[in-house]
């Protein structure tokens, strides 16, 4: 079975729908969701987009899109490395087959340093010259309606990767949505912490 049948999408092949409105980060076509909203992480000294978060009140998922062979298989050798990551900072991980494919689920350390370990689950998603990587954690790390609701988010995302040559495991630009009336140089974003189609940025 082909784990993209149902999304995520390339951008040529995505399909049309009069009726859905996709906001574009660049890299990446999101669809507005009613009850997650959208945080976009940018590196503080660069102002560079490094992740989306598609956030709930009980879980969430971080995405981040790569440049990547036209041949694929990239999933394959990041996944051994997540796993070698995890095992070696004390934590434990296991393959397992998902709805994306082979994933890894994991218990992991927070990432505040706070005791005891935290469910975290991996997923790779490989499409023409592009690799999308999703970590699910909170109560979708494991099987239930929070992991059905951030996993249709994810397979409602389309991505751009654009003709430009790119290494090889490089992250595919995300930008962030300007309004007419303002200079390229300075995106503005709606009020955080509204459901809908908001976006927020965190430095």
């Amino acid at each position: 079975m082909d784990s993209r049948a149902n999304g995520p999408w390339d951008v040529s092949e995505a399909p049309s729908d009069p009726g859905v409105e996709r906001i574009d980060l660049g890299a990446l076509l999101i669809t507005p969701t009613a009850g997650i909203d959208v945080q976009a992480q940018a590196d503080q000294a660069t102002g560079t987009v490094s992740q989306l978060t598609f956030n709930r009140s009980d879980s969430m998922v971080q995405v981040q899109p790569y440049a990547a062979p036209r041949s694929g298989g990239m999933w394959d050798d990041i996944r051994g490395q997540i796993a070698a990551s995890i095992n070696s900072s004390g934590g434990l991980v296991e393959v397992a087959e998902g709805p994306f494919g082979p994933e890894l689920r994991a218990q992991v350390k927070p990432s505040d340093g706070s005791a005891g370990l935290q469910p975290a689950r991996f997923c790779g998603i490989e499409g023409p010259r592009w690799f999308l990587r999703a970590v699910f954690l909170g109560n979708a790390a494991r099987p239930g309606e929070a992991a059905d609701a951030l996993e249709a988010m994810v397979r409602s995302l389309v991505v751009v990767r654009g003709m430009e040559a790119m290494p090889l495991g490089a992250p595919i630009p995300i930008t962030l949505p300007r309004t007419a009336e303002e200079p390229p140089a300075a995106p503005t974003l709606p009020s955080p912490f509204t459901r809908g189609p908001e976006i927020t940025e965190t430095r």
